[in-house]
């Protein structure tokens, strides 16, 4: 048994320690909030925090987040409040939906170093996402807007 620290929840996990920790966190765990988009850490759709920093679960091991804080979409708050969730609905972001807690969570990493992002700053942070219905100009503005709302 591995033990897991996930959206502040510990869980003893059964697993192989090179499980990707995409798998872990939706078949072992249940919390199917983070998606599998690529599989090799190209769109972004994976992306968790492990420790505090953005990670693509799809290829990150499961051992290397154990004895680190993880949290994942649903782990960002309970009940939607967040301000990238709040700005998220504020700007109409989501089309399909799919990259959207890919983005969201690597979002929130932006915002945890950079309380004002330039359209710069955001491109360059949010690059590693994509989004297959193009709402880029809507997900830099809901970046924005939750800066201005403090981000958290």
């Amino acid at each position: 048994m591995t033990k897991l620290s996930v959206n502040r929840k510990q869980y003893d996990v059964d697993a192989d320690p090179n499980t990707p920790l995409l798998w872990v966190i939706r078949d072992d765990i249940g919390l199917t909030g983070t998606k599998f988009g690529c599989g090799v850490a190209q769109c972004g759709a994976c992306t968790v925090h492990v420790g505090g920093e953005a990670k693509r679960s799809c290829v990150t091991p499961m051992k290397a987040a154990v004895g680190k804080e993880i949290t994942t979409i649903e782990g960002l708050s309970p009940d939607a409040t967040h301000a990238l969730q709040k700005a998220w609905i504020a700007e109409d972001v989501p089309q399909c939906g799919y990259c959207q807690s890919g983005q969201i969570m690597s979002a929130a990493i932006l915002l945890q170093q950079n309380k004002k992002p330039t359209d710069t700053d955001i491109d360059q942070a949010m690059s590693g996402v994509i989004c297959r219905c193009g709402t880029y100009n809507r997900i830099r503005s809901a970046i924005k807007l939750a800066a201005i709302n403090g981000g958290k």
